[in-house]
């Protein structure tokens, strides 16, 4: 799909990811609406990106609702939006679970059922959803974070074939661990057995090819990173073993990493 003169629906704007991604999608000649939950982190990134504001806060359904309507017209949705959701289950508040749900999943979902029958008509169209790499294999402490990443690579997968034939394209996006910005980088921690990261840029650029290209899975990170999680997601008793070898119980690191993102919950 030709970016240039779409008008792109972009979720989570106002974190560094979002912003790079905004940024990639502006200089190909997009024309952005962007869209956050509190608008004095927004307000600067609207403005830096020429783009249109509208508040919303996935956590409300009420609200996702409202957004898609407030959005107008969309060409293109980028839900890049997602909480950490990292640490314990038994830790969570079962309000603090539906919040990550409603988020990282729920959400994602339902604007894509929103917008889809306006660009179906049209004959034209693409939605990206940006997942992670924690879509394609599961590690200790994520177990939340886990299911709703493997389940917007179920979903995306999924719709993307219901959509096949009527000019609209779905497309998934899964990180790996992203240096300058985005999650892990948030909380100063050191990346588990010093993996190696992709920066913000590669993840907008893997963006852009999903749309010019139609492309089904974007997977952006270090060839160990993508080979670890394909064999993980194959077979989960093996990936296990290695990851304990790598990441020890207690390890300073990920505890900083657990306690920095509780707050985000």
């Amino acid at each position: 799909m030709e970016i240039r003169g779409a008008t792109v629906l972009l979720t989570g704007a106002n974190g560094g990811l979002g912003l790079a991604i905004g940024r990639a999608l502006k200089a190909e000649g997009a024309e952005l609406v962007v869209t956050g939950r509190r608008e004095d982190a927004l307000k600067p990134v609207a403005d830096e990106l020429g783009a249109r504001m509208v508040l919303a806060d996935l956590a409300d359904r009420e609200q996702v609702a409202a957004l898609a309507e407030r959005a107008g017209a969309i060409d293109v949705l980028v839900a890049n939006a997602a909480l950490p959701s990292s640490g314990e289950l038994l830790e969570y508040s079962p309000e603090q679970v539906d919040r990550a749900l409603d988020v990282n999943l729920r959400a994602p979902i339902m604007l894509a059922r929103q917008l889809a029958p306006a660009m179906v008509a049209a004959g034209r169209g693409h939605l990206v959803m940006v997942g992670s790499i924690s879509g394609k294999t599961a590690t200790a402490a994520s177990s939340l974070y886990n299911a709703t990443k493997y389940g917007l690579r179920g979903f995306t997968l999924g719709f993307r074939q219901d959509l096949h034939g009527t000019g609209v394209g779905v497309s998934l996006i899964q990180p790996g661990f992203v240096r300058d910005a985005g999650m892990f980088h948030d909380t100063g921690a050191k990346t588990p057995g010093g993996a190696r990261t992709s920066t913000p840029r590669q993840v907008a650029r893997g963006v852009l090819s999903a749309i010019r290209r139609n492309r089904a899975e974007v997977n952006i990170a270090p060839f160990e990173i993508r080979a670890l999680s394909a064999i993980g997601g194959q077979f989960p008793g093996f990936s296990e073993r290695v990851q304990r070898l790598v990441v020890r119980p207690g390890d300073p690191d990920m505890k900083r990493f657990l306690d920095a993102q509780k707050t985000k919950r």
